[in-house]
């Protein structure tokens, strides 16, 4: 569309949307549904993904000592897995902070009455508790220590130092698994989304272009270009498309701002905080979506009405 033809596309285009307003309505609405369900989605894949995250942090390997461990070995040993690789972090749990992180932990299952009944004695081992910056390599971090020459000198089982290593091995595998179908789902559910707006808008455009055919026909009688025919259509269907996406835009920030609170204070224990310039980013792409395919559905639907 040149630049001399802007003003009559503009021009032409609202006055399209007042002669014809339940139709450009109708568009604006479809625009709306669609990029809404596709805002929703992302927004609900941005604070899964945010949670599987958090449960992946989660994810620690508890190395059990025995009690005899020499307190000089147990520190050299912590120290020499502090430097490998994909571990972040390792601390010293002893047997007294194992029984009180039990206590807590059972506190609504008589877990006093439990602590009452050992009679003063505590059968629950001292630990290392590794945590790790990539939580993808807790089964071979895992396979390390349990191989490691030191770590049998010093656990809880030094026959078979397997049982002392625990890191809930099968409901690890399971987080890993669901959460890269979940981002690799994202990715093709938005793709198939956006997709499917594409259909319903050109559908939509082609109606509206349809209903003026006559006009196209005497323009281009009139020797009219087909730039300049086309200007008002693919302003009109960009137009329907910003409005469209702004209104999908006020009703999901409307959404976050009432649903989001609520449930961060049903399920105080989880984050659902999402990172403002997550929401710029979702926002300003509903944006960008909306106008191109405003911007080709009008193209593509016009096509037919301006072939030689």
């Amino acid at each position: 569309m040149a630049p001399s033809n802007l003003g009559y596309s503009l021009h032409e285009a609202g006055r399209h949307f007042r002669r014809n307003w339940s139709t450009a309505l109708g568009a604006v609405v479809t625009i709306f549904l669609s990029l809404f369900v596709i805002g929703l989605f992302v927004i609900g894949s941005v604070l899964l993904n945010r949670l599987a995250g958090d449960v992946e942090n989660q994810v620690t390997i508890q190395a059990f000592l025995s009690d005899g461990a020499d307190k000089s070995a147990v520190d050299a040993f912590q120290q020499k897995i502090s430097g490998w690789d994909f571990v972040d972090d390792v601390t010293y749990k002893s047997k007294e902070e194992a029984l009180e992180s039990y206590r807590e932990k059972m506190s609504d299952k008589n877990a006093n009455d439990v602590v009452a009944a050992l009679d003063g004695t505590n059968p629950l081992p001292a630990s290392l508790v590794i945590t790790l910056s990539d939580p993808k390599q807790v089964e071979n971090v895992a396979s390390m220590i349990i191989e490691d020459g030191d770590f049998k000198s010093i656990s809880d089982d030094a026959e078979n130092p397997t049982r002392s290593v625990q890191y809930g091995r099968d409901t690890v595998k399971k987080l890993l698994s669901v959460t890269y179908v979940l981002r690799f789902g994202t990715i093709v559910l938005v793709g198939l989304l956006a997709f499917i707006a594409f259909v319903f808008i050109n559908n939509t455009i082609r109606l509206a272009i349809s209903a003026r055919r006559r006009e196209i026909a005497i323009m281009r009688l009139v020797g009219a270009s087909n730039g300049f025919i086309r200007g008002p259509f693919l302003t009109e269907g960009m137009l329907e498309a910003l409005f469209g996406s702004l209104l999908a835009i006020l009703v999901l920030h409307g959404g976050t701002l009432i649903v989001l609170p609520r449930l961060q204070a049903g399920l105080s224990f989880l984050s659902f905080d999402i990172p403002t310039v997550v929401l710029t980013l979702t926002y300003a792409s509903l944006v960008g979506i909306g106008c191109l395919l405003g911007l080709f559905g009008s193209a593509i639907a016009m096509r037919r009405y301006l072939r030689v």
